[in-house]
């Protein structure tokens, strides 16, 4: 896979492996971090529109997109495979590549429509110094490509003028009568989000429109007082607002902070209109419009996740379906108190955009199950849920889609790169007999073994709620390691599945509430524990690796326990809750992790601010002994960089060995909540 990528890179004009090589020489840590980085992952994938094959067996068309850590640039490398899959009835006979992978460049979202015929693509060009969000509908069957600059400004709400457009003419029509003014005077930017967030581009059932989301424009501000007279001319009335540049205007936080207004648009590939859809109120934010509701192909039932309002961030979920013509909703899968060995429950984000099989009867997913991710089939008629993945050993499987009853999914394990397979849905009742085809075939690291432990806690008070709960963890380890003889480091990176994690049952999440600080503690200070009577590891030399929450329980145990961890680093921690509350996006996990109710309109009080004191890792830092490596990032909206630096000055002035890294907010790069993770 490496030689493929190499390839690619080659046919760019990029050269060799210096696109993710890392400064600084050959540190052995850093080398061994750059080669676990050459893996790739697949991102999307769609089946084009079958042909006809030799010897009477039928051929689907693959495309793939994949991508994998440039290092050295602080970003993603992002390429395509394409494939042709071989078809002998309802068996996948053979996949052959049809090119070499090719970079992908400036694409935004991309998107095939449900019969392959049509793709929209969202791409960036660059136009006059200036970045333009230019939307491409290629029509693969005619083999044709129409272009639609989608952020051309109209300035003028009476006098409405086609943009111009390569091969087309977009006429920008605004159709709903309560639509609001500012949306006549201004078009719209396109959202450059990721799917699952608020981009998204979604084709009608017809394929002759394509939903997508924008944020308003605002209007140009200039200040009371130009340094610049000159800027003044040649702006016309309402395209400019003075003395309105520091006005601040609300965001959606964390890696979302130019993003206040999102819209709802629909292109009409027919006739290059864009229209506006009334009916939905401007304090609704509609981006999030295909994550979850998914139509049958048959066009009769709709399907949805359903989840309580506040509460834990991740819950377990319902799945619900609407009858389209009787306007009825029924509940197919129900929320899971407790996981039995059969089914934990429901716990994915959204749906697969295409999930449903062809009988408009059987819908897929891929979900935590207990410390696995495995692949499942509903059956929505009888409400059944069976795991097709149980047993298998890679531990992770992720679907991407099914298209024509051609399953493509990932797979991995924490000791195997992410690979990629397709299979042929069986009839209904014979899913068990699935035969998969390796499309992408990655090998076992060979050095590296992992199984999972099972851990019991101790029941310590009677009456006590979910005491009796069982959660796991991930123990990876040298292969061979139990006949060597010898006793081996051990590092602890606490976002293992402790009580409160998804994949255990909604019971388990519920445990976490009120305990955070407490639970989430003791369970991975008990799993340690556990590791060590089981396996030959070494306890005078464990160190701690945490992020955001992970980091937040690490700077615990370092408190709680200061002469068993030797060494520590986290990303992002959370240091002090109470001081987190006006700072973060998410002021409502302070209240719920406590186990306090929160609304929009709460004040916090005296107590409550106690109550998330009491539940920090600040209160422990007296007792810290353990050398300390702090990462943050300066544009950090979930956890400020300040709760570092508070841990930071208190641990420098009692003498304890810590660093700092900070990554400042204008230095580009990894600066947001999540960027250490590369």
């Amino acid at each position: 896979m490496a030689c493929e990528l190499d390839c690619a890179r080659e046919a760019v004009g990029r050269g060799g492996r210096g696109g993710t090589g890392t400064p600084g020489g050959p540190d052995p840590v850093g080398a061994v971090y750059h080669q676990l980085n050459e893996f790739p992952s697949v991102t999307y994938a769609s089946v084009g529109v079958g042909f006809a094959g030799c010897g009477g067996t039928e051929c689907l068309l693959l495309y793939t997109e994949w991508r994998q850590p440039d290092l050295g640039n602080c970003r993603h490398l992002r390429f395509s495979r394409q494939h042709t899959v071989h078809l002998d009835g309802r068996t996948v006979i053979s996949v052959t590549p049809i090119s070499m992978p090719a970079e992908i460049r400036d694409q935004l979202l991309v998107q095939v429509s449900p019969t392959g015929n049509h793709k929209a693509v969202l791409t960036h060009q660059l136009e006059r110094g200036q970045k333009q969000e230019v939307l491409e509908h290629q029509d693969l069957a005619l083999v044709e490509t129409s272009i639609y600059h989608i952020n051309e400004t109209l300035s003028d709400a009476e006098n409405i003028k086609p943009a111009t457009a390569t091969g087309h003419s977009v006429c920008f029509s605004l159709e709903e009568k309560d639509c609001p003014i500012e949306a006549l005077l201004i078009h719209f930017l396109i959202f450059l989000l990721p799917p699952g967030q608020f981009g998204c581009l979604a084709w009608s059932h017809s394929e002759t429109q394509i939903l997508y989301v924008a944020e308003r424009k605002r209007a140009k501000v200039q200040p009371l007082f130009p340094q610049d007279r000159s800027s003044q001319g040649g702006e016309k009335p309402g395209e400019t607002t003075k003395g309105e540049q520091f006005v601040y205007y609300d965001n959606w936080g964390e890696m979302l902070s130019d993003n206040s207004a999102p819209v709802l648009c629909v292109l009409n590939v027919e006739t290059s209109e864009i229209s506006v859809p009334g009916g939905i109120p401007g304090h609704i934010s509609p981006g999030q419009a295909v994550s979850s509701p998914r139509l049958s192909p048959n066009g009769t039932h709709l399907l949805y996740l359903e989840g309580s309002v506040f509460g834990p961030h991740r819950q377990c979920l319902k799945l619900q379906m609407l009858n389209w013509q009787t306007k009825l909703t029924s509940t197919v899968v129900d929320v899971v108190r407790t996981a039995t060995a059969g089914f934990g429950g429901i716990y994915s984000g959204a749906l697969p955009l295409l999930c449903w099989a062809t009988d408009n009867r059987r819908v897929l997913l891929s979900t935590p199950q207990r410390s696995r991710k495995e692949l499942l089939v509903v059956d929505t008629k009888l409400g059944s849920v069976n795991c097709i993945t149980a047993g298998t050993s890679e531990g992770s499987w992720t679907l991407l889609g099914i298209q024509q009853d051609l399953l493509v999914v990932s797979c991995s394990s924490p000791n195997c790169p992410p690979g990629l397979k397709v299979a042929v849905l069986p009839p209904v009742g014979s899913e068990l007999d699935l035969q998969w085809m390796s499309v992408v075939e990655t090998s076992v690291l060979p050095d590296v073994e992992w199984k999972i432990l099972t851990v019991q806690p101790p029941v310590t008070e009677e009456g006590i709620r979910y005491t009796d709960l069982a959660f796991e963890a991930l123990l990876l380890r040298p292969h061979g390691s139990q006949q060597e003889g010898k006793d081996f480091p051990l590092i602890v990176s606490p976002h293992m599945n402790y009580r409160g994690s998804l994949g255990f049952g909604q019971a388990s999440i519920d445990s976490l509430i009120s305990h955070v600080g407490v639970q989430d503690v003791e369970d991975t200070q008990l799993a340690v524990e556990s590791a060590l009577q089981s396996e030959p590891l070494d306890r005078r030399r464990i160190a701690l690796l945490g992020g955001s929450h992970g980091g937040f329980i690490c700077c615990h145990l370092i408190g709680r326990y200061p002469n068993m961890y030797k060494a520590c680093a986290v990303r992002s921690p959370v240091i002090n809750m109470a001081t987190l509350l006006g700072t973060s996006d998410i002021p409502d996990w302070r209240y719920t992790s406590v186990g306090l109710p929160y609304c929009f309109e709460r004040i916090p009080s005296g107590e409550d601010l106690v109550t998330m004191l009491l539940h920090s890792p600040i209160i422990h830092a007296a007792k810290v002994r353990t050398p300390l490596l702090l990462c943050v990032g300066g544009k950090d909206r979930r956890v400020s960089p300040y709760q570092a630096m508070e841990y930071y000055r208190v641990l420098q002035a009692r003498g304890i060995p810590v660093r700092a890294v900070a990554k400042p907010p204008g230095d580009g790069g990894c600066t947001t909540h999540w960027a250490y993770r590369f």
